[in-house]
């Protein structure tokens, strides 16, 4: 049962994100990555995807005096190989404390209960139980966290705000570089040499899981490779 004190602060949270939202729309994501900081300190955490370290990196600038800001990959068992060098390569020369959350049972484990290539079958269970689940379950600890959305890479992420109300998870969601594009990505990783997944220089554009990711063809939208061939375009991290 809710407690008075988690409703409370729950409406203080709420009240918190839309006032920020309508004070950061215009200011940079170093700014908004600092507020972040400021506002929630320990309580706050960065996500990656780690198709690259954008979000990360930002965060190592906006680090607190308490020390590094968390940053929490999702390890689905299905990743390329190259997802994983990139988390490595990002704990190994960042200034961030890499956490790497992990689902409740194995591939094998998963194929066993539910039987072979679930994402195959339905990819919507598959990513709840890979995804959606393992996250709401890191995130216990924390009143705020980040993510990399941009307005720009799908209709469904147009109306994106720098800083929101996650209604399912009763958090504060961060998106500081919602207003970026792609040329304000490649910019940032060029001026700051910042570490990219070695596949978005293969033919992807977006990375997820191996099994339910392709490259893109000349003309498709960036996230065209995602679910290829199916009506789902999000995982439901975010949705």
């Amino acid at each position: 049962m809710t407690t008075v004190q988690e409703d409370r602060d729950t409406r203080d949270l709420r009240s918190i994100a839309e006032q920020a939202g309508r004070d950061l729309e215009d200011a940079s994501a170093l700014e908004i990555l600092r507020w972040a900081v400021d506002t929630f300190g320990t309580k706050f955490c960065v996500t990656s995807s780690m198709e690259d370290a954008v979000v990360a990196h930002l965060a190592s600038r906006a680090r607190p005096a308490r020390g590094p800001v968390d940053v929490v990959f999702l390890d689905t068992g299905y990743h390329f190989p190259e997802t994983i060098g990139t988390r490595d390569a990002v704990e190994a020369v960042m200034d961030v404390n890499v956490i790497t959350l992990t689902p409740r049972r194995t591939v094998a484990e998963q194929d066993a209960e539910h039987g072979p290539a679930l994402h195959d079958r339905d990819p919507d269970l598959c990513c709840a139980l890979r995804k959606v689940k393992p996250l709401e379950e890191g995130l216990t600890s924390y009143d705020a966290w980040a993510t990399g959305l941009r307005r720009d890479e799908s209709p469904t992420r147009t109306n994106t705000p720098v800083v929101g109300w996650d209604e399912k998870r009763r958090k504060v969601k961060i998106s500081p570089i919602a207003r970026w594009t792609q040329d304000d990505v490649d910019a940032y990783v060029t001026e700051h040499g910042v570490l990219t997944n070695p596949l978005l220089t293969d033919g992807y554009a977006s990375v997820g899981c191996a099994p339910c990711t392709r490259r893109v063809l000349e003309g498709e939208d960036a996230r065209a490779g995602r679910w290829a061939g199916r009506s789902k375009t999000e995982c439901g991290l975010h949705g």
